[in-house]
């Protein structure tokens, strides 16, 4: 059974505060998570000067007529803070990832050794960046929201064409609305996602309020789980809206593994821990009133009725119109 891969998304949910950011990984690391995953850009090389905040950006922070530009300038982590943080991650037992935005926090990443490139949404129109991540051979998580299964296949093609083999690929669903309502959610894509792109491994990365979304991904399949938490809904920030407060987070980790462990290993079969009530469950064939012997055994003067310690019912047909070999009373069990 392979493990479910549990990525704790603290994005930008550390408002540009390094100690923040800090109780976000102990956070992370106390509901037992893999990972927790930051993000990594210089807000000038992601976004033009003119370009509006998303409508959910407006409204969770408040202020509509503040550039996206300026906003993510506040969220900005220093190379020497992704240090900071990737050693407080080890202090805590749990993995640093972050997800980069543009080419220079992609060579930034790299000479992390990270055990994963995230390709997010948003870039997987990017030519330029999907070749400059391919070509890095690391495995590579592509956030698969707002599109079609063309786009993910062109986006898969440009990976593998330069250089990143197609076992190192993880499709994410996603949806990109924050917060994503149930009937957009569309977790039954996933299989046929995988199918289409030659069947890769698949997970969710997942922007629903609440927790049952990501555990039913799970039970469908999914490798990966991805969710946004926060250390306050009330914070000031984008994303804190649409993310799981602390206890929420340890309550999803908790059902995914109780899930994983639920999946079992697909074969049918009897389980260690039911054997001992078969018997108890089960039926027997026994006499419905007494039995005299060498009397026709009929459907009238036979039953069936628990322990299935003996002749089993599905002899009936077999036991039917034979003769009695002995005496039975009302519910002694059949011994032919």
């Amino acid at each position: 059974m392979n493990k479910v891969i549990v990525i704790a998304e603290a994005g930008v949910n550390h408002n540009g505060d390094v100690e923040m950011a800090k109780q976000l990984i102990d956070v992370a690391a106390e509901a037992g998570v893999d990972y927790v995953k930051f993000q990594t850009f210089h807000a000038e090389k992601l976004v033009s000067h003119w370009a509006e905040k998303a409508d959910y950006q407006k409204k969770n922070t408040g202020d509509s007529s503040e550039s996206q530009l300026d906003m993510l300038r506040k969220l900005e982590l220093s190379p020497d803070d992704h240090r900071v943080l990737m050693e407080h991650c080890r202090k805590r037992n749990v993995k640093f990832l972050s997800t980069a935005f543009d080419a220079e926090s992609v060579e930034f990443l790299a000479s992390l050794h990270l055990d994963y490139f995230k390709v997010p949404s948003g870039e997987i129109t990017n030519f330029p960046f999907l070749r400059q991540i391919a070509q890095k051979g690391t495995p590579v998580l592509l956030s698969t929201g707002m599109s079609t299964l063309k786009e993910i296949t062109q986006a898969i093609e440009v990976l593998t064409r330069f250089g990143l083999k197609d076992d190192k690929i993880t499709l994410l669903h996603c949806n990109t609305d924050y917060p994503t309502a149930m009937a957009d959610v569309n977790l039954s894509a996933m299989p046929m996602m995988s199918l289409t792109a030659g069947m890769l491994p698949f997970g969710y990365s997942d922007h629903t309020l609440g927790i049952e979304v990501p555990i039913a991904a799970v039970a469908l399949g999914a490798t990966v789980i991805e969710k946004h938490f926060t250390l306050d809904h009330n914070l000031p920030g984008p994303d804190h809206r649409a993310s799981l407060e602390p206890d929420e987070l340890k309550a999803m980790v908790k059902a995914i593994r109780n899930i994983e462990l639920a999946l079992g290993d697909s074969m049918k079969q009897v389980m260690s821990s039911e054997t001992k009530n078969r018997a108890i469950a089960r039926k027997s064939i026994v006499a419905a009133c007494p039995i005299v012997k060498g009397e026709l055994l009929t459907e009238e003067n036979l039953t069936c009725k628990r322990p299935g310690d003996g002749l089993s019912p599905m002899l009936w047909e077999k036991i039917i119109g034979q003769t009695a070999k002995q005496d039975y009373a009302p519910d002694d069990q059949i011994e032919q």
